[in-house]
C-alpha cells in the first residue's frame, strides 16, 4: 500500500477514520528523512492493514508545530485516536518492525484507562509504547 499524504485539511479524518495511523514526519532537504523513506515504504507494503502516512513538514507547518515536531523524520503512532509512540531519527527496518508490533500488542482498553488516570491527577495524555 502507498502512503498517505496528511495535510491540515485531511489529518483529523484520516486519523478518526482508521484505527491504526503510522505518521512520517519529513521533508524534503532532510538527507535521513529520505534514507528512511524506503524503509518506511516497503514496511506499508509488508502491513496493508494499517495507514501509512506523512506529514512534508515544509509544506505543513501547522501540523508540525500541532504536535510539536523538533527534528525531522519523526515517526509517530496513532490508535484510537490515540498517540501511542513519537520518536526523532531514522529507524531501522528491524526497529521500525519491532514498534509496529509493540503498538499492535498494545492494550487500548488499558492505554485509554492510564490516559484517564494521569488526567485526573492532573497530568496530560502520555505515549505509552
Amino acid at each position: 500500500m502507498s502512503t498517505l499524504e496528511l495535510t491540515k485539511d485531511n489529518f483529523d479524518q484520516v486519523v478518526s477514520d482508521n484505527d491504526f495511523v503510522l505518521i512520517d514526519f519529513w521533508a524534503e532537504w532532510c538527507g535521513p528523512c529520505r534514507q528512511f523513506a524506503p524503509v518506511y515504504e516497503q514496511a506499508s507494503e509488508r502491513h496493508p492493514d494499517l495507514v501509512f502516512a506523512k506529514v512534508d513538514t515544509e509544506a505543513q507547518p501547522e501540523l508540525a508545530a500541532a504536535f510539536q515536531i523538533q527534528s525531522i523524520p519523526t515517526l509517530m503512532v496513532v490508535r484510537d485516536n490515540v498517540a501511542i509512540f513519537a520518536q526523532p531519527g531514522a529507524l531501522p527496518e528491524a526497529a521500525l518492525e519491532d514498534v509496529i508490533g509493540q503498538a499492535r500488542r498494545l492494550d487500548m482498553d488499558e492505554v485509554r484507562q492510564s490516559i484517564k488516570e494521569a488526567e485526573a491527577k492532573g497530568g496530560g495524555p502520555q505515549a505509552q509504547a
